[in-house]
């Protein structure tokens, strides 16, 4: 028997909005073991599985041959299809991912890229309601660690500098990533595919530091230096300008520095 039956009762369950409370009810047994099933610590008896089946109005081999692959790959198409969206058009990329979330309620991912097309400046409360709920039930760490962040900043929207700072500091910091380690220990495509993404992340990256830097001297009434990290930044533009990352920074550095 495939452990992951777990899974797919509780999406299941999910999908119809039932309680776990409710479900035991309707099959005859308690919620703790309803708990049980969906958390991988017991297999609903085998007795027990024609009647799960027939209550949710799927097949046995339906309900046995959950395809954790085969979902996630499809999870990866809906968000795929919202990323394409995110910076031109937030809100139709958010209908791609509520769509998404019709078919797989309450998926990490969905829900997840979902923080990113959420404003959390005009919307922090709605941010914090998203990213708590995914901190508290994630056990996959880049969800939870992203989460904290779009956490922090929906606090510091508010003006809760205190709370932003608590959500940042369960972040760990970590001086590698695993494209970067990818692109060590692989050869060909693979290295390839990997250190062209960890370049450009790395080159964004830079450039925001930059730009940042340059707003901590203007904060401080050094205009001079502030200018120097800009023109620092807009002269790192012109060494890349080939790659696709610097073509949405160009723009934005030369107004900077036409403000100071």
């Amino acid at each position: 028997m495939n452990i992951t039956i777990g899974n797919k009762i509780k999406d299941l369950r999910r999908s119809h909005k039932l309680t776990q409370e409710e479900l035991g009810e309707a099959l005859g047994v308690s919620f703790q073991a309803v708990s049980k099933w969906e958390n991988n610590i017991a297999l609903p008896d085998i007795a027990l599985v024609p009647t799960i089946a027939r209550y949710f109005g799927v097949s046995i081999d339906e309900l046995f041959d959950y395809s954790k692959n085969d979902i996630d790959q499809e999870v990866d198409e809906i968000c795929n299809r919202a990323y394409e969206f995110r910076e031109s058009d937030p809100a139709k990329s958010r209908a791609i991912l509520e769509e998404g979330l019709e078919q797989y309620p309450d998926n990490e991912i969905i829900l997840n890229n979902m923080l990113y097309v959420i404003n959390y400046s005009d919307a922090p409360d709605e941010t914090i309601r998203l990213a708590s709920k995914l901190i508290e039930r994630t056990s996959d760490s880049e969800v939870r660690y992203d989460s904290l962040r779009f956490l922090a900043y929906a606090y510091k929207a508010k003006g809760d500098i205190e709370s932003a700072a608590a959500a940042i500091e369960q972040i760990p910091e970590i001086y590698f990533s695993k494209l970067t380690e990818i692109a060590f220990l692989f050869d060909g495509e693979k290295k390839f595919e990997a250190a062209t993404k960890e370049r450009n992340c790395s080159l964004g990256n830079l450039l925001q530091m930059q730009q940042k830097i340059a707003e901590y001297y203007e904060e401080i009434g050094d205009k001079g230096k502030a200018m120097a990290e800009i023109e620092r930044a807009i002269k790192l533009l012109e060494v890349v300008a080939d790659l696709p990352v610097s073509e949405n920074y160009k723009g934005f550095f030369e107004n900077e520095l036409e403000k100071l």
